[in-house]
């Protein structure tokens, strides 16, 4: 389909049976989209997968933009609960998204925006406020195509609007979900339209190895990747996720089932080096295949050599010694709940050559008398209270906090933990026995943390809580100074309740500091005890913008004092 084609059907898209809406100033072929879909089985490293293309393609010269397109009728993620559906990661417009677009910030280090995050509550609420709003002309509005139409809006507008060279597309959940059926019709719809050397189709396939038969199988692949075809979707790509190498007899059968030549299928296997996929994939000449189908010559990109140094640069092959972290949550039974933690303390392995175990708490045993925080917090090196909501595991964060504050552990409060420190101290330091948060106990006679003034008239879940980044003003000659290295810094949050600042007096006598507040109104964002060992308290989140080789400064105090 010609541009001027593409152009005529955005002006007939109301009065006709096309519906493609076309963003001002969207060109065609001016942008390249590569598709990133699932097979087999979720959990396989889509988003791992997704991030190291952009970063491979990167590394060559080319600006790229990924999206996670969500298909759950949530608006956004910030009411998903984590065992559910793992970390909520917040982004610096204040967007809250699934982990994936923590990942695709960390490997190409850039900002990303609302604009990269998809889903289908977010899709369909517009479609329901045109509809209301007259905005369809009196048709009836259906999935095809007015929700496709929607669809393929924010993939284009997302090209626009980030001037990239190559928009990624990552399609959540796998092919053959009832739910993300519509999504995979838009990528047709969006082949069709854009015309096939413009869109470049990866699916991500499983290939399994029964230990009983101990051989490879890909029948499973097979199937996936069959109905894809089903579906009106050819792969250009086939990537196989397995434990070990795929073989060639398996890469041949899935080659001769799905039409894509065999060096379009690829094979990558489980790695201890994380962040050595990338490299990989390059190695498989992944890059290569993309530029291939894409009409992209290679002979005009750059030939940036940053990779191998980046990967290296990650990699701890003989580390000087080997500490061991604990965190104390009541999400420990998915560890993806707290991915962007491990991330950040996987950045300061790297930085500081060292072997970080975590030691994993969960907090709720030793509020329930389960087992006693003396057993639970033994042969750690230090200790991390992450965020979360609730009174469940609150009182065993707080006994965690209490023991390495008074046996000169060191300590990072994280959101969450921060308000749980706060309260510790009042408790026990200032002898405010019932002290406590309004979140947990609204009568409290000490209410150390309470609601956020500006967050009292807001009702409902979805929209109540201070979300994104904010400046913070850090006082000079503190911990948080020394760490940061100047007086204003940015970081993000996710919060409702805050410290009360009507006992800021009372904590800074008995030698709490707040060493970062914000620059507008009397919030304290940074607490510390500069008589201890390490103790640092965050009401922001610096998981959130830690990337490899630029550790969270918190993070890089915390291993520090560590070591």
């Amino acid at each position: 389909m010609g541009e001027e084609q593409l152009k005529e059907l955005g002006k007939k898209s109301v009065d006709s049976e096309f519906f493609t809406l076309i963003p001002e100033g969207y060109k065609k072929g001016k942008v390249k989209y590569v598709i990133i879909t699932g097979s087999v089985m979720s959990g396989i490293g889509k988003g791992t997968v997704s991030s190291s293309i952009s970063k491979l393609l990167e590394e060559r010269g080319l600006k790229t933009s990924p999206m996670k397109a969500e298909a759950y009728y949530n608006v956004d993620a910030g009411t998903l609960n984590p065992f559910r559906h793992g970390e909520v990661f917040v982004l610096d417009d204040g967007t809250e998204t699934d982990l994936d677009l923590g990942s695709y910030e960390r490997f190409i280090d850039k900002n990303l925006t609302t604009d990269n995050y998809l889903t289908t509550g977010k899709i369909l609420s517009e479609v329901i406020e045109k509809e209301r709003a007259g905005k369809y002309l009196g048709r009836d509005v259906q999935l095809i195509p007015h929700v496709t139409g929607e669809t393929k809006k924010y993939f284009r507008k997302l090209a626009v609007d980030s001037k990239a060279d190559v928009v990624l597309i990552e399609i959540g959940g796998t092919v053959g979900d009832y739910e993300n059926m519509y999504l995979l019709e838009a990528v047709r719809q969006l082949i069709y339209e854009e015309g096939k050397e413009n869109i470049c189709l990866i699916n991500l396939t499983y290939i399994f190895e029964p230990k009983t038969l101990g051989e490879q199988k890909s029948k499973a692949a097979q199937l996936g990747i069959k109905k894809m075809i089903e579906l009106g979707l050819m792969p250009d790509i086939v990537i196989c996720r397995s434990e070990a190498p795929v073989n060639k007899s398996i890469r041949e059968k899935i080659s001769v089932f799905s039409n894509v030549p065999m060096n379009r299928v690829i094979s990558l296997h489980d790695s201890d080096e994380f962040y050595k996929i990338p490299l990989m994939l390059r190695d498989e000449e992944l890059d290569k295949a993309i530029f291939d189908v894409l009409k992209i010559d290679e002979k005009k990109l750059g030939k940036n050599g940053s990779l191998e140094k980046w990967t290296e640069s990650m990699s701890v092959k003989n580390p000087k010694k080997k500490i061991t972290i604990g965190i104390a949550g009541k999400y420990t039974g998915l560890k993806d709940s707290y991915i962007s933690i491990i991330k950040a303390l996987e950045h300061c392995e790297a930085e500081f050559n060292v072997k970080i175990e975590i030691k994993w708490i969960e907090a709720t045993e030793i509020e329930t008398k389960r087992k006693k925080v003396t057993e639970v917090i033994k042969g750690i090196d230090g200790l991390i209270v992450p965020g979360g909501y609730g009174k469940r595991g609150a009182e065993g964060k707080i006994e965690c906090i209490k023991y390495c504050r008074e046996k000169n552990i060191p300590f990072l409060g994280i959101c969450y933990g921060f308000q749980m420190a706060v309260i510790e101290y009042a408790r026990n330091v200032l002898r405010k026995k019932n002290a406590h948060t309004t979140e947990i106990e609204s009568k409290t006679d000490y209410p150390v943390v309470c609601l956020l003034p500006d967050q009292k008239k807001i009702e409902g879940l979805g929209g109540n809580n201070r979300l994104g980044g904010y400046d913070i003003s850090v006082k000079k000659d503190t911990i948080a100074f020394r760490l940061y290295g100047k007086e204003k810094i940015r970081e993000r949050f996710r919060h409702r309740y805050e410290f009360n600042p009507e006992y800021v007096k009372e904590f800074e006598e008995k030698d709490m500091v707040f060493s970062g507040r914000s620059p507008k109104a009397e919030i304290m964002q940074i607490l510390e005890l500069p008589k201890h060992k390490f103790f640092l308290g965050t009401q922001f989140h610096p998981e959130f913008t830690s990337r490899p080789l630029k550790p969270s400064p918190c993070f890089k105090g915390l291993i520090k004092s560590c070591l």
